[in-house]
This record gives structure tokens, sequence and C-alpha cells, in this order.
């Protein structure tokens, strides 16, 4: 009867123990937040501030992100990308920190429709292992759990206090405009939220458990 016993309870301990790696979130839905500073010029104006809501669902080989934006301003040219950083802090307010985005991923174009909506979806790595790295100038490993989308021409964001002759490097021809939305890290972590397992160091920060 004992012997029964250790041996059940070895079954249950072992099945505790693999239950994490059954236990993967496997959609993921956030918003994305506006950058204040240039809303103006991104904005429909049509009595509702811009929205974008993001689902990524988790797949066998790779994962399917759906981006859907509206109340933006009609035909207008964005650059979706993955980014290392965030500069918003968890509550939307700009981080006083913030240095640089990062590594950075580009992944799609996206454009709003004659009624200011937009929808892309895209199939890549995603979830919790999105990375990048080279060697050659020593850079590790890095994720990038952070989506956002770029206004494509300098220029529409000129209007809103952007200098078009700085262009950021966020579109195929690295002459992209500011940041327009981008996703908020979690308060505690700090990861962005394509992490769905984040799992803290002895002593140091956050990282993502694939």
């Amino acid at each position: 009867m004992n012997r029964w016993f250790h041996r059940a309870a070895a079954c249950a301990g072992l099945l505790v123990a693999l239950t994490p790696a059954f236990a993967q979130v496997q959609e993921k839905d956030f918003n994305l937040a506006i950058e204040k500073k240039v809303v103006d010029c991104f904005s429909a104006h049509d009595g509702y501030e811009p929205t974008a809501h993001v689902i990524v669902q988790r797949g066998k080989l790779n994962d399917v992100l759906i981006l859907h934006a509206e109340h933006l301003k009609p035909n207008l040219a964005f650059d979706m990308f993955t980014v290392q950083n965030s500069n918003l802090l968890a509550n939307g307010a700009p981080d006083p920190n913030f240095k640089n985005f990062g590594l950075a991923w580009y992944q799609s174009d996206l454009e709003t429709d004659s009624n200011g909506k937009a929808d892309v979806t895209i199939k890549t790595i995603l979830l919790d292992q999105i990375f990048g790295f080279d060697p050659v100038v020593g850079l590790a490993p890095t994720n990038t759990f952070n989506v956002g989308f770029w206004f494509n021409n300098p220029n529409d964001a000129a209007a809103c206090g952007f200098d078009p002759t700085k262009p950021t490097p966020f579109n195929g021809e690295h002459r992209a405009g500011p940041a327009a939305m981008i996703s908020l890290p979690d308060a505690t972590t700090k990861l962005g939220p394509l992490c769905t397992n984040p799992v803290e160091l002895a002593g140091g920060p956050f990282v993502c458990h694939p």
C-alpha cells in the first residue's frame, strides 16, 4: 500500500512538474498606445481617439499576429515593427529614461483605407521567442517583445513638430517618420506583451522563458 502511494505521489509530482510545458498561453491580445505628441497628425478627428488592437495566436511552427486599427486619418501609410524597447511606460506616459528602441525588426507595411481603418496579418515567430543576434558586432540574442508602427512619410508628421530632414530608419528606405502607436511594457517585468512567460532571475531582471 505504501509503495503504491509513493508511486502515485511520484507520478503526481511529475505531472505537476510537466504542467508548465503544456500550459503555454495560446493567445495574447493587447492594445497599442498613442504617441500623444504626434496624434493630431494621424487622428481622424472623428470624435474618437485612434485605436489599435493586436491578437497573437500561438502556432505549432510559428505564430499569427492580427492588427486592427481605426479612427485614423484616411489613406495614411505606416510601417509596423517589433522592437526591443517601448518609449512609453506601462501607464502610457513617456519613459524619462528612454534612450532608443533597441533592436528592431521590420514586419509589415500598414495602410489606412478611406474610412481610416487598417488591418494587417503576419505569420512568424512572435510569442516568447522572437529574437535577433549578430556576433560580428557583439549583439547577443536579443528579444523584440514590443509592437508598434511608424509614419512611413516623415512629412506626414511635420505639422506635429517632427523634423522631416531628420528621418528615422523605420521603413524600407530608412527615411520614415516618428512612432505613431506602440505597445506598453508590463509594469513589473518591464517586458513587452509578446512575452507571455516572464521569469525573474535571482538578483536580476525578468527574462522570458520560451
